[in-house]
């Protein structure tokens, strides 16, 4: 249906649309609509003028604005008319008694205009089928033969006025197209209004969807499956599930390290009234390095350290611990500690 010309809605020019969706082509425009409507508006002034100037029906309607088109682009079914007498065209009113007198099915027809609440609105027949060609519509909309009589009947009901168009239309590419072959519809042409409306709903959605991911990982990226968000949100969920675990593991170590260096300073016997000296340290440490070892050491190897701790005691000028850094004492000293804690639950077990 690309050969149909149809104009789209623009402003409140819908009887421009009307008149051009009619004739099929860019016959009429503004400025050609408000020239007739200004004559129109002239010849109604000088008829008020023959009862007199200083009547006050004539200053009355001197004050009124116009009745044939206004600054947003409406115009009356006299400027319509007049615009279509140029081509010879006459408008009938269909529910007038005088059409329906004829009883012409309106399916012999060629054309109709319809108007409600000042919008205008054309039916053609093309070839040898009927389209709605009103300018709130995307594109032509297909009326079948069946259809006709009840889509006029359903405009009448809703109150709106159809004129027919009586007279011989221009030739037009689309007429001699559709001559020779015919069209199928396979979806409805929307209004304007629901199309811009979904538009934007979908701007809507994609805005809102682009805010969520960006709150939730910063990347500002769009995902148009709802799923692979849904994903998205869950993993976000993991992960801070787990960064908490982790602070709680680091709290629970932390508090068990602290118990243990407790228990640690209970078993080393504290000398009142002084601190210890580093001789006295050196010694402590050392013999609780040998009660560790003795412990660990298989059988066969006590005589071994026994003779090691002889020879150390021998010569106090060398320490066994100074060869052991810092790092080294902590790990050593850690190691113990959770191994006397392994000890303690062993024997709370027993009990």
């Amino acid at each position: 249906m690309e050969s149909i010309f149809h104009e789209k809605q623009e402003g409140s020019l819908c009887a421009q649309h009307c008149l051009n969706n009619l004739l099929q082509g860019e016959y009429f425009s503004p400025v050609e609509l408000s020239s007739i409507a200004h004559q129109l508006d002239e010849e109604e002034r000088m008829r008020m003028a023959e009862g007199g100037v200083t009547s006050e029906d004539y200053r009355t309607f001197l004050q009124q604005p116009s009745g044939n088109m206004d600054d947003s682009g409406f115009f009356s079914i006299q400027v319509i008319s007049n615009a279509l007498k140029v081509w010879g065209l006459e408008l009938i009113l269909f529910n007038s008694p005088e059409y329906q007198r004829l009883r012409i099915d309106p399916i012999n027809e060629r054309s109709f205009i319809c108007n409600y609440k000042e919008h205008w609105f054309t039916v053609r027949k093309l070839g040898k089928q009927w389209f709605n060609l009103n300018s709130l519509l995307t594109g032509p909309e297909l009326i079948s033969d069946t259809y006709l009589a009840l889509f006029l009947a359903q405009l009448q009901q809703e109150g709106y006025s159809i004129f027919v168009v009586k007279g011989d239309l221009p030739d037009c590419e689309a007429d001699q197209l559709l001559q020779m072959i015919r069209v199928q519809q396979m979806h409805r042409p929307k209004l304007i209004g629901e199309e811009l409306a979904q538009l934007k709903e979908q701007r809507v959605q994609k805005t809102d969807l682009e805010r969520v991911l960006e709150v939730n990982d910063g990347t500002g990226m769009l995902d148009e499956d709802e799923e692979d968000l849904q994903r998205a949100l869950a993993l976000s969920r993991q992960e801070i599930d787990m960064e908490d675990e982790e602070a709680d593991l680091r709290r629970a170590i932390q508090l068990s390290m602290q118990g243990t260096s407790r228990n640690r300073c209970q078993d080393i016997p504290q000398t009142s009234g002084s601190h210890p000296t580093s001789e006295e340290l050196r010694k402590r440490r050392e013999a609780y390095f040998e009660k560790q070892q003795q412990q660990q050491a298989p059988p066969g190897q006590l005589a071994h350290l026994c003779e090691k701790s002889s020879t150390s005691s021998e010569a106090p000028d060398s320490d066994p611990g100074d060869s052991m850094s810092e790092e080294d004492m902590l790990q050593a000293a850690v190691t113990m500690s959770l191994e006397t804690v392994r000890s303690n639950l062993k024997t709370e077990g027993k009990k």
